[in-house]
């Protein structure tokens, strides 16, 4: 396995070549800061992206898990935590998220909480041109979208946030699995590269457990606004 350690803003995080991060998980990290009271858990994490932004920026939770499948990602995810001394605060979890006793390392029914940037793809859709790592990070071969919403269900306290990201041609699928298992989605804004009378590449969805309808649409954001907020630039 080769290995990376990348410089993210004051702490390091390690990545490999099948276990990387992207735009997507900044803009997820971006939509879903949480404060330092809160118990967040991250699903499918991968090399641990969207707590360890949630670490560096200042924006730290009380306690962060991240479940994962891959043994690879949890590793990187651990070399991480002993890198930046977040033992107590940090725990990273290799579970199936379809199955419930894998879950019980993270407080059921606790999180204030749960993000995730989720398989797009189902299976059959081009990922035989991936590593298997990789395929399994981009396609539903693990875990399908209501599988995702389910747990984070399951994770989630009365009156607690999903934030997730998607593909918008999702949507529709998302606010249904979101209601039938009781979240209600809230907060709704597409991501853009540069131009927002562009079509949108990313969905981000905010929804709360036990929540009354009504959705409010945010001001679209692009990808140069987020990267000027997290990098000045």
């Amino acid at each position: 396995m080769n290995t990376e350690v990348f410089d993210l803003f004051g702490l390091d995080i390690y990545v490999s070549d099948d276990h990387r991060f992207g735009t997507d998980a900044l803009l997820l990290a971006r939509f879903s800061m949480p404060s330092s009271k809160d118990n967040v858990c991250d699903l499918c994490s991968g090399c641990g992206i969207v707590p360890m932004l949630f670490f560096a920026s200042g924006k730290a939770p009380a306690k962060a898990y991240a479940v994962e499948i891959q043994d690879e990602a949890v590793g990187l995810m651990k070399r991480t935590v002993e890198k930046n001394e977040l033992t107590d605060r940090f725990i990273p979890v290799k579970a199936d998220l379809t199955k419930d006793d894998e879950l019980l390392t993270v407080p059921r029914g606790k999180m204030e909480l749960v993000t995730v940037n989720p398989p797009y793809y189902r299976t059959g859709a081009g990922e035989e041109r991936l590593s298997p790592a990789q395929a399994a990070a981009r396609h539903e071969i693990f875990c399908d979208l209501e599988q995702v919403i389910r747990a984070a269900s399951i994770l989630l306290k009365y009156g607690g946030n999903l934030k997730m990201c998607h593909l918008p041609e999702r949507l529709a699928d998302i606010f249904w699995y979101m209601r039938k298992y009781g979240i209600e989605p809230k907060i709704l804004q597409f991501a853009h590269n540069k131009d927002t009378s562009e079509k949108p590449f990313l969905a981000l969805v905010s929804g709360k457990k036990g929540g009354k309808p009504g959705l409010i649409a945010e001001k679209p954001v692009t990808v140069e606004k987020m990267n000027a907020e997290l990098f000045g630039r």
